[in-house]
């Protein structure tokens, strides 16, 4: 399927259209804005149902090579996916396994940290080392975390010649085995910072470093966060497995921080993938479920929670699907992200609020809940699930009444990658797997900082100037 790629435009409208090897490599576009395809490739009814009786390579093979134009050959695409997956301890990739009738849960975390970031992390690491390879350059990635992506980013890029990695994430607000897999990693390449501060935090010096546009291009500065739209199009290909297995349109209920794993779904939907609904699970921090319930996209403090990797209140993503329901309207998109940044505040004109209802809906769950959400399903079903993935079911089970089609709960993490709260819920920790294990007895590695741009920017250029 390569060959057939549109180019990317960016959500701000000041950019140049740029190659899928252009916005691989580069993350943010230089206007600020988030890049999305020029016109959406589309798939039909009969491509989607073959998914059905693919391998999930397959399938993702398939998907990809309409977005990559001619930045890769197929033998290329092929062998990165091919790649990418053979670590995952269950060939299936994206499993759907049902717990009640009618309630099914994909797990996404058969990789190599356990979560599901690691289903398009892979992919996008050894298609990022192969673009700079074939530009012969270096890059410098830094990637803000609210848990999982750093761990993510670290195993597809540890020890890659030409990169290297910088991983900020919030000090004391990550679990302990979260902060392991990032801290213990053993390559020279990677270069952990603990922020004071709170992911929102981290994620605002991040785009600062890029807006900084000296020093961005004088390291040749990109980011692996779902800010770039390879991490999107790699996710889509599950909305699209799951829903060729069940041969049915579903509901699919999403735990959502930085919204770009819900915004896949859409970005599925817009490529032909018919969906009931895509429902937003969120936890206290629900400036998600505020902006979809109330139609005001306003911040507040962020609150720290038994399901961390959501513990945001900027969701970074949600410019993509403000740009589509706005129906692409570049100039409002970028006047509207600029009071947004101004005021912390932004209030959804009528028509883009429709639009956003018609494919969204959105739920917000307590730790109590959570906690009690965990408690439930082992008992019920036997099945044990990380904080995450029980803000989605708590969405399911309380919503079930008004879902239609058979419901699809993105299992996001595994459950030993949170034991303190697993603890809580059913009086004794989840056995961990022996990847974790081995992580246990590693030294950590990172450096705190207080939660400044400049202290940040000269960290990096230290890092950077050693030999």
């Amino acid at each position: 399927m390569t060959g057939t790629s549109p180019l990317l435009i960016s959500t701000r409208g000041n950019a140049p259209k740029a190659s899928f090897a252009d916005v691989l490599l580069a993350g943010l576009a230089p206007d600020g804005g988030l890049y999305l395809p020029q016109s959406w490739p589309q798939l039909s009814p009969s491509e989607i149902s073959g998914f059905s009786n693919c391998t999930y390579n397959e399938a993702a093979r398939n998907i990809l090579g309409r977005f990559d134009g001619d930045s890769f050959s197929a033998d290329e695409l092929a062998a990165d996916i091919n790649a990418a997956y053979a670590s995952f301890d269950d060939p299936r990739i994206a499993p759907l396994v049902e717990i009640e009738p009618g309630l099914f849960l994909m797990e996404l975390f058969h990789g190599p940290t356990l979560a599901f970031k690691d289903v398009a992390m892979q992919v996008l690491g050894r298609l990022f080392a192969r673009a700079l390879a074939k530009r012969g350059g270096k890059a410098t990635v830094v990637c803000a975390s609210s848990g999982d992506t750093g761990s993510a980013a670290i195993a597809a890029l540890g020890g890659l010649r030409g990169i290297e990695l910088f991983v900020l994430h919030p000090k004391g607000r990550v679990s302990d085995v979260q902060r392991r897999q990032m801290t213990t990693s053993p390559h020279g390449n990677v270069h952990n910072i603990a922020l004071e501060g709170t992911f929102d935090d981290a994620q605002a010096i991040v785009k600062e470093l890029f807006a900084d546009a000296q020093f961005a291009s004088a390291v040749n500065l990109t980011a692996v966060n779902s800010i770039n739209f390879a991490r999107i199009a790699a996710q889509c290909v599950y909305y699209f497995t799951a829903t060729a297995k069940l041969g049915k349109p579903a509901t699919f209920i999403v735990p959502t921080g930085n919204f770009g794993d819900v915004f896949a779904g859409e970005a599925a939907m817009r490529m032909g993938l018919p969906i009931e609904r895509l429902v937003i699970a969120t936890n206290a921090n629900d400036i998600m479920a505020r902006a979809l319930n109330d139609g005001v996209y306003a911040t507040g403090r962020v609150q720290p929670s038994l399901s961390p990797s959501m513990d945001i209140q900027v969701a970074s993503n949600f410019e993509r699907a403000l740009f589509e329901a706005a129906d692409r309207d570049a100039a409002w998109l970028r006047a509207a992200m600029q009071a947004f940044a101004r005021d912390r505040k932004l209030s959804l004109p009528e028509p883009v609020l429709s639009a956003l209802r018609a494919r969204y809906a959105a739920a917000a769950c307590s730790d109590r809940d959570t906690v009690e959400t965990i408690r439930t399903v082992h008992a019920r079903t036997g099945r044990l699930v990380d904080p995450h993935t029980a803000v989605g079911l708590h969405a399911a089970l309380h919503m079930k009444g008004s879902l239609r089609g058979p419901t699809v709960v993105l299992a996001t993490a595994h459950p030993a990658k949170f034991p303190e709260a697993v603890k809580q819920a059913i009086g004794a920790f989840p056995v961990p797997p022996a990847r974790l294990a081995a992580q246990a007895e590693g030294s950590e590695r990172m450096t705190v900082l207080a939660s400044d741009k400049a202290l940040v920017r000269a960290h990096i250029a230290a890092k950077l100037a050693r030999p």
